[in-house]
């Protein structure tokens, strides 16, 4: 078992990460009834997408043997309805350095095929940008 999932009532949720005990809370977004407190379930998702693309991107880095600390991931989800869903997710990767052009297209290539990435429906839009110091 990978997490357990409580619902603390108040559409909030509390789930664990068995091996680590890390928690995170979830709340209902306010467009859905919700106080919007914390990462809404569907926040987690796009969140995740960004988090599995450094992640891999770092993994490569450092077969490269180059250093990515301080790149980070601005994250913006568009929700659709009929049905409620993600419609799109858009991720703006900025790199604190410049680095190779074939560097940057490797990195490019890992982060696109990471594993979350390859889990979402291909109907749902994923703009992914990146730009280099």
């Amino acid at each position: 078992m990978t997490s357990k999932v409580k619902y603390n009532g108040n559409l909030r949720t509390e789930a664990e990460h068995l091996k680590s005990g890390a928690k995170i809370i979830t709340d209902a977004p306010t467009d859905n009834h919700g106080k919007g407190e914390a990462f809404s379930p569907t926040d987690t998702v796009a969140t995740a997408l960004a988090s599995c693309m450094l992640t891999v991107m770092g993994i490569k880095a450092e077969t490269l043997e180059i250093d990515l600390s301080g790149t980070t991931a601005d994250v913006t989800k568009t929700m659709a309805s009929n049905p409620r869903r993600i419609e799109k997710i858009e991720i703006n990767i900025v790199f604190p350095a410049t680095y190779p052009t074939q560097t940057c297209r490797t990195l490019e290539q890992i982060a696109k095929t990471c594993p979350v990435f390859e889990s979402l429906h291909p109907d749902m839009e994923k703009v992914i940008n990146f730009s280099y110091s």
